[in-house]
């Protein structure tokens, strides 16, 4: 005889499952039981928020689902937000939260929401446990489900008295790898008819270029084509530095200098476009054709609706297009002479003796290896760091351009630096997303993980600010005051440095990982770049570019 809390703890072990990020409650009990007796660590976090975040950033680094559990009720409420970054990220991950028992209610309605009912909008599936017996099937669909493309979460509620009823044995259901298919002969020559009557072509890597089973066959690619590409926020690194065809990253919609090469190109190469990104360019009357490759068929919007698509399995796709396109691509490198023009107006300014997005953004990069992880918030300094952060290799900047919402930062760095506890890992927060969840920095530091935390200080939600600016409202409800970081850092016995001079800033960073532990440092922002640069420059290149 076994206990469905067993079963469930044996059918996890048996989905490779290697920790739980979460909080229990009391109609977990059981389950945590099963755990101590498992060979799953348990992480106990501060917040479920931070637990769902730091079980989606496992899924999307690993390509294997994370797994997080919570209570009933607020507890399983709080997964929310986890869940809906999961599902616009297209991260795979299992949420289990806990329910009062089914087979009476010894409790009336106490703390009783309808929790499988409220994640259904927000999850690929969202099923309640009935049955010992039926744990093993369901665990391994809901594995199953979360992987297969477009990767998201499952949410498993499991009654407490489902969890400690006694049953029969029940064998586990073993997982098998499932090979996708690879686009159809049909779709392939279509699109290389179309690539080759090009005259001047661009690809975009996306967001699911990034998938760790794609990124080798991609690189391959662009190697074999030779045509220069630019990515989307969540595409970058996809493809290993040193090609020379990278022409920048696509951080806003339209108009920046990227948008140079865009608005030449008559054909643009979409590889694992994702539209639930925002636009990284916006297709209309008169602009180039799109050839659409992804592991599903494209999501037609209003500014996305490819003329070809190619689906299937994203690396053997893109091989076998590269056998049809090799070596005949005689307007391959038509846009490259733009690449220096584009990557120099980028870079400037990186060198000023003040706290500028540019500066800090090389600061950084200086000080992280190719490498190096970088998991960003959501503030301003995140359109800075797509735009001007280049990277070699893929998931090396993580960043949530689906959801966007702020908090993700430190829990999706803490993933970061478990998994790989000997690369560099910094979290890059403003101030108002790191006060969202700083409760992790005990976690981190529970945890003895090697983590630099970089709070950058405005005293305000930056980004709606300067929006609110560039509408031409009053500056209005947007400011606060900070507790001072350094102490707040100490307080959780955590390191803690404030930079004043941008001059030992990278000093700062470099120590800071040399004593390695958790280290906080805290750095003021010049933001009169946002206005200068991302509304004045900008608007004034596009005459520019129109009479070139």
């Amino acid at each position: 005889m076994t206990k469905g809390s067993d079963l469930l703890v044996a059918a996890l072990e048996n989905e490779g499952t290697d920790r739980i990020f979460g909080i229990p409650g009391e109609e977990n009990l059981d389950v945590v039981e099963s755990i101590r007796n498992s060979s799953i660590q348990l992480i106990l976090t501060r917040h479920e928020q931070a637990a769902a975040f730091m079980a989606a950033t496992y899924g999307r680094l690993t390509g294997k689902p994370g797994v997080c559990l919570t209570t009933l009720g607020p507890g399983a409420l709080n997964l929310s937000t986890g869940a809906a970054y999961a599902l616009l990220g297209a991260m795979p991950m299992i949420m289990i939260t806990g329910q009062k028992g089914i087979l009476s209610s010894r409790q009336a309605r106490f703390q009783i929401v309808d929790v499988v009912a409220s994640m259904k909008p927000l999850t690929k599936l969202s099923r309640q446990i009935v049955s010992p017996l039926m744990i093993p099937t369901m665990v391994r669909e809901a594995f199953r489900v979360a992987q297969e493309e477009r990767p998201g979460p499952v949410h498993l509620e499991l009654p407490e008295d489902i969890a400690a009823e006694e049953c029969e044995n029940v064998a586990l259901i073993a997982p098998h790898p499932v090979d996708l298919a690879t686009a159809s002969d049909q779709a392939l020559d279509r699109a290389a008819e179309i690539i080759l009557r090009a005259r001047r072509p661009l690809l975009m890597l996306g967001a699911a270029a990034s998938r760790p089973r794609s990124t080798s066959d991609l690189a391959q690619f662009v190697l074999r084509t030779r045509i220069p590409f630019f990515t989307t926020q969540m595409g970058k690194g996809t493809v290993p530095g040193g090609t020379e065809l990278y022409m920048g990253t696509a951080a806003l919609s339209e108009r920046d200098y990227v948008h140079e090469a865009i608005e030449q190109a008559d054909l643009i190469i979409t590889i694992g476009h994702d539209t639930i990104e925002k636009p990284p360019f916006l297709m209309g009357e008169g602009g180039p054709k799109v050839v659409h490759v992804g592991y599903q068929p494209a999501s037609v919007e209003q500014v996305y609706f490819p003329q070809c698509e190619v689906v299937g399995d994203i690396g053997p796709s893109l091989k076998a297009l590269a056998d049809r396109i090799e070596g005949k691509l005689t307007n391959a490198d038509a846009l490259l002479h733009l690449r220096k023009r584009i990557l120099e107006r980028i870079g400037a300014r990186a060198t000023e003796d003040r706290f500028t997005p540019q500066r800090l953004v090389r600061a950084v990069r200086e000080v992280m290896p190719h490498d190096g992880i970088l998991a960003l918030d959501n503030g301003m300094y995140k359109i800075w760091f797509a735009r001007n952060y280049r990277t070699e290799m893929a998931n090396t900047l993580l960043l949530d351009n689906a959801l966007a919402t702020m908090g993700a930062g430190l829990p999706s760095a803490m993933t970061a630096a478990m998994l790989y506890p000997g690369r560099r890992v910094m979290a890059i927060c403003g101030d108002g997303g790191f006060m969202m969840n700083s409760q992790e920095l005990e976690t981190a530091v529970r945890l003895k993980l090697n983590l630099v935390v970089l709070v950058i200080e405005d005293k305000a939600y930056g980004m709606i600010r300067w929006k609110q600016a560039v509408d031409r409202f009053p500056d209005f409800g947007m400011t606060f005051n900070n507790p001072d970081f350094v102490k707040y850092a100490q307080s959780y016995a955590a390191k803690g440095t404030r930079v004043s001079d941008i001059g030992d800033f990278k000093d700062v960073l470099e120590k800071a990982f040399a004593d390695g532990g958790v280290h906080l440092v805290s750095i003021p922002i010049d933001y009169s770049e946002n206005e200068r640069v991302l509304v004045k420059e900008l608007r004034e290149r596009l005459p520019a570019i129109l009479e070139s």
